[in-house]
């Protein structure tokens, strides 16, 4: 028994070593290993990857905390405090298990790549976008980051509305890939900027915001959203610019812009009161007041409201018969339920983008910003 006992611990000690030897193998290939990825993982993904590196060679958080309008330090800051005492030998296997899963989901993609979608266009990375039946679908294609709208994607969305407007197609459809619509833009878009960028970020901002608000004012094929899930921010707005909006009963439509500082934008300071009126499009606008997608079909933004179950099924029926319908003339007829109207939505967008830069810029919009990812750390 005594030899037994000395033994044991002996055998375990010699089996921890041989871990801790694979581990830090491990580590430095996965190290390796994400060098090579070709698609940028999302910043939420970077900073866990960040955090589990520094606790890993580190350990525990050590460095003074950064101000609170450094974002991104502090983000960094952030991930890397939330690990507490994680060991190092458990932050250098969850770090290698983290790559190991980035490596095969670009391998599976890559595999699906190979075998693409009929009628799939090539060329985007944010969205997929698929021409059939004389529709073309753009759909939203960041599942990961419920469809937040970031700067690639955005310019990939006038990208595709550009094709869209050019082809073959008859009609052009808009929806979400996963549980979202879309969760609007993604506020990385602010965080991911230096002190000292931020009129920069400003300007360039209002210029890309008005280009891709303005493609839709512009687009001249008939337009249809199918929101399939929750919509919030810019997502709901340019649904003022569609020409037929169909929802899930599962849908919600949030745009809550003064909680952010921010202002309206995608022409909704003028389209939301036409079509709901001045006191319903307040709430929404001004006091942030969240939608059903009865709610909204009832103040007119939504056309039709499906089951969620059947949804799918319904709503691609009637596109369909939509799509077999003489191509031109439903060109020619929605310019003239436009056209009285385009050079007025021009102005508003540009007035809009003007306000919203201001905005960008003010303390008032850092701090309530910071002030969301401060709750938002919390839950």
């Amino acid at each position: 028994r005594r030899a037994q006992a000395v033994c044991i611990p002996a055998i375990h000690l010699h089996m921890t070593a041989a871990t801790m030897q694979v581990s830090q193998k491990d580590f430095e290939k996965a190290q390796e290993q994400l060098k090579l990825l070709k698609k940028d993982p999302g910043n939420e993904t970077k900073l866990k990857l960040y955090a589990l590196f520094k606790q890993a060679t580190e350990g525990p958080c050590n460095s003074p905390k950064p101000g609170m309008l450094d974002f991104v330090k502090k983000a960094k800051w952030d991930a890397w405090n939330s690990l507490g005492n994680l060991s190092q030998d458990n932050a250098r296997q969850k770090y290698s298990e983290l790559v190991s899963s980035l490596v095969s989901a670009e391998s599976a993609g890559q595999k699906e790549d190979a075998s693409p979608e009929e009628g799939r266009h090539d060329g985007y990375e944010t969205i997929l976008v698929t021409t059939k039946n004389n529709i073309t679908k753009i759909m939203f294609n960041r599942p990961d980051r419920k469809n937040a709208i970031n700067h690639k994607m955005y310019r990939e969305i006038i990208k595709a509305l550009e094709e869209a407007g050019k082809n073959d197609s008859t009609i052009a459809v808009i929806t979400g890939n996963g549980d979202y619509y879309s969760s609007g833009n993604d506020l990385n878009n602010f965080t991911s900027v230096q002190p000292g960028e931020m009129e920069k970020m400003a300007n360039d901002g209002a210029v890309l915001l008005k280009e891709f608000v303005g493609h839709f004012i512009d687009f001249p094929k008939p337009l249809i959203a199918a929101v399939n899930g929750p919509a919030i921010g810019i997502s709901v707005t340019i649904l003022g610019l569609c020409d037929v909006v169909y929802a899930s009963d599962r849908a919600t439509f949030y745009s809550p812009f003064s909680q952010l500082g921010q202002s309206p934008e995608g022409c909704s300071s003028y389209l939301f009161p036409k079509i709901m009126g001045l006191a319903k499009a307040s709430e929404i606008l001004l006091f942030n007041k969240k939608l059903t997608a009865a709610e909204a079909c009832a103040q007119g933004l939504v056309t039709e409201v499906f089951p969620d179950r059947t949804f799918q099924k319904e709503v691609w029926a009637r596109l369909e018969a939509y799509a077999s319908l003489p191509k031109n003339s439903l060109a020619v007829s929605k310019q003239l339920l436009r056209s009285m109207e385009k050079e007025k939505l021009h102005a508003v967008n540009s007035n809009e983008c003007e306000v919203l830069k201001e905005r960008w810029l003010s303390d008032e919009c850092a701090n309530a910003i910071v002030s969301f990812f401060q709750k938002k750390s919390k839950l």
